[in-house]
């Protein structure tokens, strides 16, 4: 089945690609909406114009849409861009958004597209667990919830991290996975690059209680054996 896979760069639609790709799809497309507002309610804002280096890092073609970032509209708008794409399926890394996987669902419903959702409602401590099992490279790039700090900007997802997270659950209710916006990612290298991410300069950006790590420099090296 020929697939378009809807990617951040975030760990989670990292890790649906990955497992679609094991399956056997043909995996034609990345597809990345790039919202003009901070708060958009279905795509991922920060660090979303280091796709194309992602894409690139990946090795599959990357399509691109812009969003207004309104309610509802925004969702109008992946539907124009999936459209024009000559694939079977939509790929999603929804895990428990409801509000994500029901119009992404509606979307592929009225285009007459397979949706596709690997991670939907499993286990988050699972799905930390075989990240880090694949040796994802994954780093922390924006936190949004009580309990964090800017200390977790560009912190490693790693078993220390991991720890913190279940303490910060148990605490204060953070979701494990950030599925409530609590926190976002971005991987640097997974077993399937090509190439790797390397980060070269950066700038913290804050939102009022909320921050976030703004790439300004970023660049593809070869992966070390």
């Amino acid at each position: 089945m020929r697939v378009a896979v809807l990617a951040t760069g975030g760990k989670d639609s990292t890790l649906a690609l990955y497992r679609v790709l094991r399956l056997g799809y043909d995996v034609k497309y990345l597809v990345s909406m790039v919202p003009l507002r901070e708060d958009s309610w279905m795509f991922h804002y920060p660090n979303i114009h280091l796709m194309d280096l992602f894409a690139e890092a990946v090795g599959i073609p990357l399509v691109k849409g812009e969003t207004s970032g309104v309610k509802e509209v925004e969702v109008e708008d992946l539907k124009r861009l999936v459209a024009g794409l000559d694939v079977d399926g939509i790929v999603s890394g929804a895990i428990a958004s409801n509000y994500q996987k029901a119009r992404t669902e509606e979307i592929c419903k009225q285009l007459s597209l397979k949706c596709l959702t690997p991670l939907w409602h499993e286990n988050p401590a699972k799905i930390l667990k075989e990240i880090l099992d694949l040796n994802f490279e994954v780093i922390i790039t924006g936190v949004y919830a009580y309990g964090f700090s800017e200390e977790w900007l560009g912190r490693k997802l790693d078993t220390e991290t991991v720890n913190a997270l279940n303490e910060l659950n148990k605490r204060f209710g953070v979701s494990l996975v950030g599925e409530g916006g609590e926190y976002e990612t971005l991987v640097l290298d997974a077993p399937f690059f090509k190439r790797r991410l390397k980060i070269v300069e950066t700038e913290k950006v804050w939102r009022g209680q909320s921050v976030y790590l703004l790439v300004k420099k970023a660049v593809l090296e070869a992966k070390t054996v």
